[in-house]
């Protein structure tokens, strides 16, 4: 097979666009022996949906484009299991302690429940499990240091509901989106965030450590030099990507949602407490869209998860497919419709796929129009990770029938698909149907031979609920396993 881990050509370094800069520039890594890469990861109250899977499938995409160049990337995932407030503002409840209200569990079963959902969701979306998952929970030491660090150098103060981080005593305060500390108070106090506590300093100001309230006992709860309570949100990223990737790193990403509160408050407790630079590339996912919906949010309790997307007859790597088909960093609207497409294009590839395995010449030197096909590949994809142009570059390869020989051009998408990952030799196999369904597949022939169509549909579900999909050919049936 063509091995598209080999350096990339001189003239496609790979370029991504940085949100803090907001410019394209070529990846200059801190170590060149391995890249650091921390995710903002899931909040494991409920389902993660889709668009939240958006962002997880884009951070996919960049780890693996970190690979195919040759780097080693140390990928950092943390889960929150404590801390994250339902308003992003420090206000409301924890959102761990109110799933377990909703379904008379403990904190503790929630947090492991949609832990272990959320990974097995990303596993039929084919996203790599990180190097490192560190839990919000098993931190609280780490965190307590980092406060007592900005403690010591000034930046806190304490009110009747926790430790607070003092947002105007930093000078680059709101620098992640374009805006001085005066300019985003002034924002903020037109109406962004409604919920303001007055004893606050400052608007932008944000709760590192928060008091466990007076009346009740929470579900969570730690020791700390200030008193009983929990971590800010924001504070449990800053410390455990510095614990596990050092005090200055070389990548961080999120969704589009997390510059204005969540990342900027993380640059600000960071560089307060090592007086060094956090991160030097930031990545961030446009959202998915539901038509006239701007995005679909947990709180508005309307979600759509992996396992509806199978529900609903579809191989997750459709939806997969479906994200390659816009940038990272543009919106993608999602209709069944939309999706219906995508999946039948995936399906189209993989008969394609199975199809040059049928016929495949013995291995010769590679052509003039291999090497231009890993060129442009290169191109595109060191081009910011520019996925729509490799899907455009993997349909005029399938079109072309004259440009190479069968070997080179199955060979060929298959090296492409380390980096879409949407399976598309899933077809070729040499898998034996089980002795039962091949009953089952006789039984519909012997039907659709009577001419009893209802049965022969009957028979064609009942396979189907077996895990196998059958295809009516020219040539014959087809099947292949869902």
């Amino acid at each position: 097979m063509f091995a598209l881990r080999a350096k990339a050509p001189r003239d496609s370094l790979l370029k991504i666009f940085n949100s803090l800069t907001r410019k394209k520039k070529v990846f200059t890594p801190i170590n060149k022996q391995e890249v650091s890469l921390y995710c903002c990861g899931p909040t494991v109250y409920w389902y993660a949906h889709i668009g939240n899977f958006r962002t997880y499938i884009f951070e996919d995409l960049l780890r693996r484009t970190l690979e195919i160049n040759g780097f080693k990337v140390k990928h950092v995932l943390n889960i929150t299991d404590v801390g994250h407030l339902t308003s992003d503002a420090d206000t409301g409840e924890d959102k761990i302690e109110v799933g377990a209200r909703r379904e008379n569990k403990t904190v503790w079963e929630i947090a492991e429940h949609y832990t272990q959902t959320f990974f097995e969701d990303a596993e039929k979306l084919n996203i790599q499990k990180p190097t490192i998952i560190c839990k919000a929970t098993d931190h609280i030491t780490d965190m307590i240091k980092l406060i007592q660090r900005l403690e010591k150098n000034g930046y806190t103060y304490t009110i009747d509901d926790g430790v607070y981080f003092n947002t105007s005593k930093l000078k680059d305060y709101g620098k992640l989106i374009g805006m001085n500390f005066k300019r985003l108070n002034e924002t903020l106090k037109a109406g962004t965030r409604v919920e303001f506590n007055p004893q606050k300093v400052n608007i932008t100001d944000f709760g590192l450590w928060r008091f466990s309230p007076k009346d009740r006992k929470r579900l969570m709860e730690w020791n700390s030099p200030w008193g009983d309570g929990f971590p800010g949100w924001h504070i449990e990223c800053s410390a455990m990507s510095i614990k596990y990737l050092g005090e200055t790193f070389d990548l961080h990403c999120g969704g589009i949602d997390h510059p204005p509160i969540h990342h900027t408050n993380e640059i600000a407790q960071s560089e307060a407490a090592t007086g060094k630079k956090f991160v030097n590339y930031w990545l961030h996912g446009a959202f998915l869209t539901f038509g006239s919906k701007k995005k679909m949010a947990k709180s508005q309790g309307d979600i759509l998860t992996v396992q509806n997307l199978i529900e609903r007859g579809f191989d997750p790597l459709a939806y997969r497919y479906l994200c390659l088909t816009a940038h990272y960093r543009s919106q993608l609207e999602f209709t069944w419709e939309n999706l219906q497409a995508a999946q039948n294009a995936l399906y189209t590839l993989r008969e394609h796929m199975r199809r040059l395995s049928e016929n495949l010449e013995r291995k010769g030197k590679k052509t003039l129009k291999v090497k231009e096909y890993v060129k442009n590949f290169f191109k595109a994809v060191n081009d910011d990770l520019n996925m729509p142009k490799i899907l455009t570059l993997v349909w005029k390869l399938v079109r072309n029938e004259m440009e190479m020989n069968n070997r080179e051009k199955y060979e060929l998408l298959l090296a492409f698909d380390k980096i879409l990952a949407i399976d598309i030799a899933r077809e070729v196999t040499t898998d034996h149907l089980p002795l039962k369904i091949e009953e089952l597949i006789h039984k519909r022939e012997r039907a659709r031979k009577n001419q009893d169509w209802k049965t022969a549909d009957e028979l064609r579900d009942e396979i189907k609920k077996h895990g196998y999909l059958l295809e009516d050919t020219s040539e014959g049936i087809r099947w292949r396993k869902i």
